[in-house]
């Protein structure tokens, strides 16, 4: 980090190329990301009910999701997403731009993994009408996430001036 407060950031090129390809990897994620939510749901609120409440009505329907399933889900995506928008949020300190927008930007990916996670639980066991909230925050997540990483490479490739003191200040 010591690169990005001083202002050294610009001219170290293997720090440059090391967040580069990290944020190679989290494009990589957000896009496989939605590949594996839209191989097990669509954005219509009939399949977010249908993947979470199965169809225990039919003689050989689909089961609900078992609870202890969803626990170790969300076990692990809860500590892997919370890492993953802290350290894109944490790189957008240094990126130029308005404080209010960083601010918005990291409420709004925080929420929206968050509340990705929570849907699930929330149509599962509360009620499925909440399979419009799994649809929403799933494409709200999706595009911050993107917009995160979009707006990393373009400061990556272009580094400007030190936006960390600029923060610092406002």
């Amino acid at each position: 980090m010591r690169f990005v407060i001083t202002g050294e950031w610009s001219r170290n090129r293997l720090l440059r190329l090391i967040v580069f390809l990290f944020l190679g990897y989290m494009l990589l994620f957000v896009i496989s990301s939605a590949l594996l939510y839209f191989t097990r749901m669509g954005l219509d609120p009939a399949s977010v009910q249908l993947y979470f409440l199965g169809e225990p009505h039919l003689e050989f329907g689909r089961p609900p999701r078992p609870y202890a399933s969803m626990v170790e889900t969300s076990h692990m995506h809860l500590f892997a997403m919370g890492m993953l928008v802290m350290v894109l949020t944490h790189l957008l300190l240094f990126v130029p731009i308005k404080p209010a927008v960083k601010g918005w930007l990291v409420l709004i990916a925080f929420s929206a993994a968050l509340l990705d996670e929570g849907a699930n639980w929330l149509v599962r066991f509360v009620d499925p009408a909440f399979a419009w909230l799994k649809i929403g925050a799933f494409l709200i997540m999706e595009l911050s996430l993107s917009a995160l990483v979009i707006l990393l490479v373009v400061y990556v490739i272009k580094p400007t001036r030190n936006a960390y003191k600029d923060t610092a200040r406002a």
